[in-house]
């Protein structure tokens, strides 16, 4: 147990790595806390700790000891010396959960990105087949350490990735100009929150749903109808969970672009949880860290139905009147939440009346794809002196902020048809 933590934040940590190691495929058959004024540098929890510990190991047979946080490359060897089994800190079994879950190309570069960066300050000789990659005269310099050599070859491995992502990225930001005339919808949340079930109901999609910690890991891209007049593209995205390994966060970064670049966020909350308050927390502190806090957020409160079994939904609902509530998988509230949604989404909504010419078709045309017009009619409007009146397209209509430096840009070619705008 660390400095400054309480012990009901331990156990519910420690809950949290429990449902972790069964994702990974572990049978969790003891649970061990210590309260330390200060860590100790040789092997994190102190000397006692070690020995019951090593005595546990002895007694349950174990091959595996978990620690909930980051420890350092000498603790680690430390203590595998010392219990005489295979230790993984809390990032460690993340990244092995990610490595499993991990289904297409884009995934398991990231993953892998992931693992060498850690794995890298962890090195012992367990990368030197990767030596057979390259031979020759000048693949290792003088006096150069087996260590070395190794850190090397997994840095000149790294930059293979980072390359292909990188080249990844370049793809869906073009993917994403193609879009422009939709508005895009990120699902965000706490981890097994049931985003992807949601996003299956909303959409009919066969998104991978599992009630497991990290069931989905790549962004996943969907065209929903919220009325019959708007439709969205919504996104799934992987889920966020407390301390979330930076280096996952740098090398998903093609997938959480999802996120930053998304008009609206729905904000997915498992309202069944004990401690949702502070999966909110995380969520948004991770929303934080991506660039991403500030968007335009609906929060929608999920598995409701267990809360109304209970008698909680009345109460729940008092606290949070602008939360939509929902059942992702028995499809309860789905028609409140578009409605919802559809309401957050023209609340950025900017009003413009423009004046077109009829010749200039393309222009209408982008108009009506970006933005709701309300009223179109085709009028003669005295053009240039000495000319006769002018055919244009008058156009009343609404369309998002983000649209409106392209929408000035675009009309300002036709500024003597503009008498008025707002």
């Amino acid at each position: 147990m660390t400095p400054g933590n309480s012990r009901w934040d331990v156990e519910d940590s420690l809950t949290e790595l429990e449902q972790l190691a069964g994702t990974a495929g572990a049978e969790v058959t003891d649970r061990v806390v210590q309260s330390l004024d200060r860590l100790n540098a040789a092997t994190y929890v102190g000397k006692g700790k070690v020995h019951e510990l090593k005595r546990l190991v002895a007694e349950r047979h174990s091959d595996l000891v978990i620690f909930d946080d980051d420890l350092s490359p000498v603790q680690i060897r430390n203590l595998e010396k010392t219990l005489g089994c295979k230790l993984l800190d809390r990032s460690a079994l993340i990244l092995d959960i990610f490595a499993t879950r991990a289904q297409t190309a884009v995934a398991k570069t990231q993953v892998e990105l992931a693992q060498l960066d850690y794995l890298r300050t962890r090195l012992t000789r367990q990368w030197t087949h990767l030596s057979r990659q390259k031979g020759g005269i000048g693949t290792k310099g003088p006096g150069e350490t087996q260590i070395e050599t190794d850190r090397r070859l997994i840095g000149d491995r790294m930059a293979t990735l980072r390359d292909r992502l990188d080249k990844i990225d370049r793809q869906r930001v073009t993917q994403r100009k193609g879009r422009t005339q939709y508005t895009r919808v990120s699902l965000v949340g706490y981890t097994n929150a049931g985003k992807s079930t949601l996003m299956n109901a909303l959409s009919d999609a066969d998104v991978f749903a599992e009630n497991r910690l990290f069931a989905t890991l790549d962004a996943t891209t969907r065209l929903v109808p919220l009325d019959s007049n708007k439709e969205v593209l919504l996104s799934d995205t992987v889920g966020f969970i407390r301390k979330l390994p930076h280096k996952l966060i740098e090398s998903f970064k093609s997938t959480l672009d999802e996120v930053r670049e998304s008009d609206v966020l729905l904000h997915v909350v498992d309202a069944t949880h004990p401690r949702y308050e502070d999966h909110i927390a995380v969520v948004i502190e991770t929303l934080k860290e991506l660039g991403a806090l500030g968007k335009p957020t609906l929060m929608v409160f999920n598995k409701v139905d267990a809360l109304e079994e209970l008698g909680l939904l009345g109460t729940l609902r008092q606290e949070h009147p602008n939360i939509a509530f929902v059942s992702a998988l028995r499809g309860i509230g789905l028609e409140d939440l578009k409605k919802a949604l559809l309401d957050v989404i023209e609340s950025d909504f900017v009003e413009y009346v423009a004046y077109v010419p009829v010749t200039e078709q393309k222009a209408i045309a982008h108009i009506h794809s970006i933005a709701n017009v309300a009223e179109e009619e085709y009028i003669y409007l005295n053009g240039e002196e000495g000319k006769a009146p002018q055919p244009v397209a008058r156009l009343l209509f609404r369309a998002a902020r983000r649209h409106e430096a392209d929408l000035r840009r675009m009309l300002a070619r036709y500024e003597r048809y503009i008498p008025a705008a707002a």
